[in-house]
C-alpha cells in the first residue's frame, strides 16, 4: 500500500530535532478519524476488544492450516508467545473441527535468556517454551496435535538447525504482535552507545542472541513484575527480521494497549526506520496489523491542549 500522507506527516524519525515534532503529529491524530485509512502505509484493521482479537488470530492461522491440508501440503507458521487471547480460541477450532496439525512446523519466534545466555529456569513467567507447551500445545487432542519433532525451539544450540529448516522451504505465515519501540519477535532497535544498525541491516537480520534495551526491560517489569525489573531477563534469543518476513503473509496484534499505542502509529505513519522495526512490515506484499481500541487510541490525541514543546 503506498503511502498518501498529508505533507506535514511526512518523514521518519530520522534526526532528535524533528523526531520528537514528528511523532506528536502521529499520536494527534484521532484513533476514529484516521487509524487504517488512505494516509497509513499500511494495511490496518481494528477489532472490538480482545476476545474479537483472540477469534481472529485464531481463525487466520486454522484457515491456513485447513487450506494447505486441503491440498495436501504441510503449513510452516512462525508463531509468537502472545498476544495471550487467542489460544484458547485455537484450541477450541482445532478440536471443534477435528483440524489435524501432523503436518504443521512451528517454528517459535523468540525465547527469553539468563545473563550467560543460558535458558530460564522451568516455571520462570517469562520461559516461552513453557507457557507455550502448556497454552499452545497442551489441549489439543492427541490424534491432532504438532508432532514433537516439528516444534522448533529456539536455543543457542539449535540456531543452525532452525536457519537451515526455514530456508529449505517457504513459510506460509507469520503471526506476532510488537513490542513498546516496535520491536516484532525480539528485534528491538540497537541503541549501543558504540554501534547502532542501519535499516538495511535490521532488514537482513538473522537469528541471534541479544541484550535486551532498558526500555523492553522496563515495560515487561511493568507488564509482569510490578515493575521490579530485577526479576526480567536481560537476554533473548530471536529470529531475525529476514526470517519474520520471510512468510508469505504476516498478521500481527495486539491488545494491550499504552505500551504499543506509539509503536502503532509510527508503523502506520513513518517511513521506514531502525528505531521501529515494525516499520519493515511495510515492505511486505501481504502484511497487516490488528488491534484493539485501547491499542488504537493515544492520550496526546485526546488532549490537545497539552504543551509538549
Amino acid at each position: 500500500m503506498g503511502p498518501n500522507l498529508p505533507e506535514e506527516s511526512r518523514g521518519r524519525l530520522s534526526s532528535p530535532v524533528d523526531a520528537r515534532q514528528q511523532l506528536r503529529r502521529w499520536c494527534a491524530i484521532p484513533a476514529e478519524e484516521s487509524l487504517g485509512r488512505r494516509e497509513s502505509r499500511i494495511c490496518y484493521r481494528q477489532v472490538a476488544d480482545s476476545i474479537e482479537l483472540g477469534s481472529l488470530m485464531a481463525e487466520e492461522l486454522v484457515q491456513t492450516i485447513e487450506e494447505n491440508n486441503q491440498q495436501g501440503r504441510s503449513t510452516r507458521a512462525i508463531i509468537p508467545c502472545g498476544p495471550t487471547c487467542w489460544y484458547d480460541p485455537f484450541r477450541s477450532l482445532v478440536n471443534a473441527r477435528g483440524v489435524s496439525l501432523k503436518a504443521l512446523h512451528v517454528f517459535h519466534m523468540d525465547e527469553c535468556l539468563d545473563w550467560e545466555g543460558h535458558p530460564l529456569p522451568t516455571r520462570h513467567p517469562y520461559n516461552f517454551k513453557t507457557f507455550m507447551e502448556r497454552h499452545f500445545y497442551e489441549g489439543i487432542r492427541p490424534e491432532l496435535a504438532v508432532p514433537e519433532g516439528q516444534r522448533h525451539w529456539l536455543l543457542l544450540a539449535t540456531i543452525e538447525e532452525i536457519r537451515a529448516a526455514i530456508n529449505e522451504a517457504p513459510v506460509d505465515i507469520t503471526v506476532g504482535g510488537w513490542g513498546q519501540d516496535g520491536h516484532v519477535a525480539y528485534n528491538q532497535a540497537r541503541r549501543h552507545p558504540f554501534h547502532r544498525t542501519t535499516l538495511d541491516q535490521i532488514a537482513n537480520s538473522t537469528i541471534r542472541i541479544e541484550e535486551n534495551n532498558i526500555d523492553t526491560i522496563v515495560a515487561l517489569a511493568h507488564r509482569t513484575f510490578g515493575a521490579a525489573y530485577q526479576f526480567v531477563p536481560p537476554m533473548s534469543i530471536t529470529l531475525g527480521m529476514h526470517e519474520y518476513l520471510s512468510a508469505k503473509k504476516v498478521r500481527v496484534y495486539s491488545d494491550t494497549g499504552a505500551w504499543k499505542q506509539p509503536a502503532l502509529r509510527v508503523a502506520l505513519f513513518s517511513e521506514q526506520t531502525p528505531e521501529y522495526p515494525m516499520t519493515l512490515l511495510q515492505t511486505h506484499p501481504d502484511a497487516i496489523i490488528t488491534a484493539t481500541p485501547e491499542t488504537a487510541r493515544h492520550p496526546i490525541s485526546e488532549n490537545p491542549d497539552w504543551e509538549l514543546f
